[in-house]
């Protein structure tokens, strides 16, 4: 006799915070893919297969995040996290989502400098990628059925997808435009929004649209909106978080040595990051290798290549520019001690600004959950957000399915369906299918080699 949907089961107790860290530690190892991939992950693993929090909660956060500068999906991990533990849980999550793959490209950027690039893990990038293909295609179809609930949205999807595919218009100048339709359209046509309702704190199932019952932890989620004492205060912690280790770079190795100034650069390019890591990576490889010389052209693009064979956000680029930078220009310092203070600070930098984001905006985002026109425009974002990983999900299947003479990878494109199979039908968890997919693509190599 088949399960019963996820829906109609009752919700499962909360997760103990040290349960909820075992998940945000293994995240932080398996979360290849890109913002994309990522965003699917945690859809899967965190609504689907765990029901920590609800579909709504989850497209509430991935909205408010998309409209960010910064990596949206540690940002999202972050807003989860928070939900489910407030300030240790959102710290935790959006910790460990960047701390592996910052200790490996740490690892691989000594090595690239002390033996040469390193042309390995290419088997099990092959594997991977298209498991990852599958996983933002299962994300398309699970958050796409149950977002667009009218025509309406099923049209902002699509032009969004258009606007990206075809006419290639900047992703927050798409976001814009999905959230003044759904401003205008929340007072010309709220009913064509209105697919989903804010379900009331612990409301029975019956309750709710759909008899959709709210996770168990959504108890402790905040409700009330923040007092302006209690954001200044948050405001105040977070900055002197984020600034503190540049101010004490300067300090202590001078205000011209080029780690602070890796601090100062990498604080202001967190702030132009809308779009996604692409959207900025053109503004700090120019700077970075024509402004400052930290390192040179080639070098950019072979960071670029480590970045993509670790986990994580793919801004974890970042990273190796101020590693780099350290080690050509370290000062006083030794080679090593500064290229690994440059990889920390342009780490921190980058990343930190997420939390005061999160810890900032967050508790009035839940707050004002229940406000009718802001649900409309986030509807409407929910709507872009599903044409933009339909998009995202096409030019990967470009990237991945086809190779360089245009014909189709046949091992690629059985791989990929096999694994699509394997999340929809099988229900295999995500972990499961990312290591699987990795190891066929290292036996498919070293059966050709």
């Amino acid at each position: 006799m088949p399960a019963s949907p996820p829906e109609q089961r009752p919700p499962p107790p909360p997760p103990r915070f040290r349960e909820a860290l075992g998940f945000w530690i293994r995240l932080g190892f398996i979360s290849f893919g890109g913002p994309a991939g990522q965003i699917a992950i945690m859809h899967a693993e965190l609504v689907e297969r765990r029901r920590w929090v609800s579909e709504a909660r989850f497209l509430h956060a991935l909205n408010y995040c998309m409209l960010l500068p910064g990596p949206e999906a540690q940002q999202l991990a972050t807003y989860l996290g928070w939900l489910l533990h407030k300030t240790p849980g959102g710290i935790a999550a959006g910790a460990l989502f960047v701390l592996p793959s910052a200790l490996l490209l740490w690892g691989l950027s000594w090595a690239y400098v002390a033996f040469g690039s390193l042309p390995w893990m290419t088997g099990f990038l092959y594997g991977l990628k298209p498991a990852v293909l599958a996983i933002v295609a299962a994300s398309v179809w699970r958050i796409g059925s149950r977002a667009l609930k009218s025509r309406l949205l099923w049209g902002i999807a699509g032009a969004a997808f258009a606007a990206l595919a075809l006419l290639k218009v900047p992703f927050p100048w798409v976001l814009a435009g999905a959230g003044l339709t759904g401003l205008l359209g929340g007072r010309l046509w709220p009913a064509a929004f209105a697919q989903r309702h804010t379900p009331t704190e612990n409301a029975p199932a019956s309750a709710l649209p759909n008899g959709v019952a709210e996770p168990a932890a959504g108890a402790r989620h905040p409700r009330s909106v923040p007092s302006f004492w209690d954001s200044s205060h948050v405001v105040a912690a977070w900055l002197a978080v984020w600034w503190a280790p540049v101010l004490l770079a300067g300090f202590l190795l001078g205000w011209g040595h080029a780690v602070f100034a890796q601090g100062v650069f990498f604080s202001k390019a967190a702030m132009l990051t809308f779009g996604g890591a692409y959207a900025v990576l053109p503004y700090v490889a120019q700077q970075a290798v024509d402004h400052f010389h930290w390192l040179t052209g080639p070098q950019m693009l072979d960071g670029l290549g480590l970045a993509e064979t670790t986990p994580g956000p793919l801004l974890i680029v970042l990273q190796f520019v101020g590693f780099l930078g350290g080690w050509n220009q370290p000062g006083s310092l030794p080679p090593l001690l500064a290229a690994t203070l440059g990889a920390f600070l342009s780490t921190w930098a980058t990343f930190a600004p997420s939390f005061l984001w999160i810890f900032l905006g967050a508790p009035y985002i839940e707050g004002l959950r229940s406000h009718l026109r802001l649900n409309c425009v986030l509807s409407a974002i929910t709507a872009a957000v599903v044409g933009l990983i339909l998009n995202l999900a096409v030019w990967l299947g470009l990237q991945v399915l086809l190779r360089e003479n245009g014909r189709p990878d046949w091992f690629a494109c059985g791989l990929c369906a096999l694994s699509l199979w394997s999340l929809l039908g099988w229900k295999w968890s995500v972990p499961r299918l990312v290591a699987a997919a990795g190891l066929a693509g290292v036996a498919w190599r070293m059966a050709l080699a």
